[in-house]
Parts: C-alpha cells; sequence; structure tokens
C-alpha cells in the first residue's frame, strides 16, 4: 500500500492533464499551475533557506572521519577532516559533486561465522551518481527551450549526449541513464526487506514523480513526436509573461509539463530538499580547527553562578562534622576567642553605679 497509492497518484496527476488540456483546459495546465508551482518553489526555497540561515551555530560541530591536525609528525587527513576554509571547501567540493558519503559503510551484512561486515554500496553509489548528473544534463538541455538563441554551451551539450547517433530523432544518452538510475533505486528499495521497511510513501511519490516526468518526456520524443516549435512557443511564452497555447501542443505534453509543475510544487516541502540544504549543512561546511581556535558563543550573556567554593563556604562546618571531606579545613578556634564566648556577663544586680562590678 505504500508503493501503490503513490503510483496511483502520479498516474491519476498525468491522466487529468492529459485528458484535460488538450479539451480546452489548455491555459489551466499551461499557464496557470506551472505560475503556481513556480511560485511555491521560489518561496519555499526562501522560507526554508531562511529558516536554516537563522539556526543558531555558536561552535564547530563538523562531522568528520579523519585524522585531525595536531603535531607536526602526525598525517592530518586535509578533506575528509579540514582545518581550513580551503579544506572545507574541498571536502564540500567531493561531496556535492561525487557523492562521497556514499562510498562509507553504507552496507551491512552478516558473514558465515556470525560477524556483522560493514561494507560500500558501489551499486548505489553509481545509481546516485548517475541520475543525478543526468538529471542537470537534463536541465542544461531543457535551456533550449525558454532561450533564443539557444547558448553555444546547450548545443554543444546536445551534441556530446548524442554521440552515439542511436535512432532518428538521436537517443539521448543521459536519457537512458536517467530513467535506468531510477528504475534500479525503485527496484533496490522494493527487493531489499530492511530498505523497504523503513521506506515511506513520500519515497516512492518523488520515485514515481521522476520516473513520470521522464518517461513522458522520452515518449514525447520518440513515440509522439510532439511539435517541439509549439512547445518552445509556449515556454517562450511563460518565461516572458506573455503566456500563450499553442494548438499543436497534446496530451502528453501537458501531462509532462503538469508533472514537472507538481514536482516543484512539491520540492520545498520533501526531503528533496537536500540539494540546497547540502550547502547550510554545520557538519560539513565548517573547518574543523577547534583544537587550534578557541570558540566563544557569541550569544552567552552573564550568568550568577554559585561556584563550589561559595557552597563549601557556607556549609563547610556541617560538611566536617558529617564526614564530607572538604578542600578546606575550617579555621582552628583559639582559647580567647572561646572564653570570650563561655564567660557569662555581668548582670545588673551586681553592678554599681559607676559601673563596676
Amino acid at each position: 500500500m505504500k508503493m501503490l497509492l503513490p503510483l496511483l497518484v502520479v498516474a491519476a496527476l498525468f491522466a487529468l492533464a492529459f485528458i484535460a488540456g488538450p479539451a480546452g483546459a489548455g491555459w489551466l495546465f499551461g499557464v496557470a499551475l506551472p505560475y503556481a508551482a513556480l511560485a511555491l518553489l521560489v518561496g519555499g526555497l526562501l522560507y526554508r533557506v531562511a529558516l536554516w540561515a537563522r539556526a543558531p551555530v555558536p561552535f564547530r560541530i563538523p562531522v568528520s572521519c579523519g585524522q585531525q591536525a595536531s603535531l607536526d609528525w602526525i598525517r592530518p587527513a586535509r578533506l575528509d577532516n579540514p582545518r581550513s576554509a580551503a579544506g572545507a571547501v574541498g571536502r564540500m567540493a567531493i561531496e556535492v559533486l561525487l557523492f562521497r558519503s556514499l562510498l562509507r559503510n553504507t552496507r551491512a551484512k552478516q558473514t558465515a561465522d556470525g560477524r556483522l561486515v560493514y561494507g560500500t554500496d558501489l551499486a548505489l553509489w553509481a545509481g546516485a551518481l548517475a541520475m543525478h548528473w543526468a538529471m542537470l544534463v537534463l536541465l542544461v538541455r531543457h535551456l533550449r527551450f525558454v532561450t533564443e538563441p539557444v547558448p553555444a554551451l546547450v548545443l554543444a551539450v546536445e551534441r556530446v549526449d548524442s554521440f552515439l547517433e542511436i535512432g532518428l530523432p538521436a537517443v539521448y544518452l543521459t536519457s537512458v541513464l536517467f530513467l535506468g538510475a531510477l528504475l534500479y533505486l525503485l527496484g533496490r528499495r522494493l527487493a531489499n526487506p530492511l530498505v523497504r521497511y523503513v521506506s515511506l510513501p513520500t519515497d516512492y511519490f518523488a520515485l514515481f514523480l521522476l520516473l513520470g516526468i521522464g518517461l513522458s518526456g522520452f515518449a514525447m520524443r520518440h513515440l509522439f513526436r510532439t511539435d517541439l516549435a509549439a512547445a518552445k512557443e509556449l515556454a517562450m511564452g511563460l518565461v516572458r509573461f506573455a503566456p500563450v497555447v499553442p494548438e499543436a501542443v497534446g496530451g502528453v505534453f501537458f501531462g509532462h509539463l503538469f508533472l514537472v509543475a507538481a514536482l516543484a510544487a512539491y520540492l520545498p516541502f520533501s526531503k528533496l530538499l537536500h540539494a540546497p540544504g547540502v550547502f547550510l549543512s554545520p557538519t560539513r561546511n565548517l573547518a574543523n580547527n577547534n583544537r587550534a581556535v578557541r570558540h566563544v558563543n557569541p550569544w552567552d550573556y552573564p550568568v550568577k553562578v554559585h561556584s563550589y567554593e561559595d557552597y563549601e563556604n557556607e556549609l563547610r562546618e556541617k560538611m566536617v562534622h558529617a564526614g564530607i571531606p572538604v578542600e578546606r579545613e575550617p579555621e582552628p578556634v583559639t582559647a580567647a576567642v572561646l572564653v570570650g564566648a563561655t564567660e557569662p556577663a555581668a548582670s545588673a544586680d551586681t553592678q554599681d553605679p559607676a559601673g563596676r562590678v
């Protein structure tokens, strides 16, 4: 049920736009909903980033797994445990571009003799890396629909992406990688009982949404042959805030665009927002120089405290009487003090008018 409901929701979203778009609701699915999704995306991103930026981080709390810089003769891990800002930037770059954290103890299994062994799940790392990089190239390629003239970089990316020249129109390599990586991630979530147990409906919803976008885009290019000129006219109208809905745009395009709008609206409120969040994570974007620099909490304010010394001064005699050890023994009482404390005072009956006893 955790998988079936998200699948039905994504299928219903596509079917709704596929049927209603060409039937007279093209302005709704081609203009109104994309603008609303864009507003939710921008507003949600700004809200979440502002919320993260306001979170107090008074101390350095980087999560590190390498040797920290200490003595000169001990070799430090300059990227795993960076001491400088340059090292922190290098660590972030490796994490963002190569997903290095996925290469560390992401799989556990029990051996025949009962030992629990941790290792690297290379398939998970390769699948996640392929999906994210392919999605980035897909976004770059789609810039040709919202730019005129098309930048040379976008054209170069298209030429490299279709260098195999398979089919007509040519099959893009990133399209195959994107769909294949998504199918692997979905299959892993279904085949692994541990991963399947911890999976939530939102996890399946994100995968099915991305799969729906990828499959509908692949179908438009290779199966149903959508009018690319009409699609670019609609996209350029949205960018220039002069929207127009050409009649040549078909139902598959409306379904594809509606799924993209749903993903954009869903992104700020889901775990998919780790893209900007990784740059604001204090466990990764800070240098670990706690041994070299003393960091003082800037929000500290004077607090009236009751030290142990004050506590002992007040209760020293009682502590000694109870047999509790103290740091400073009580001062000895002199004989003169004892005599003065024990001698009875002269009464008024024994005193003469002059005050003599």
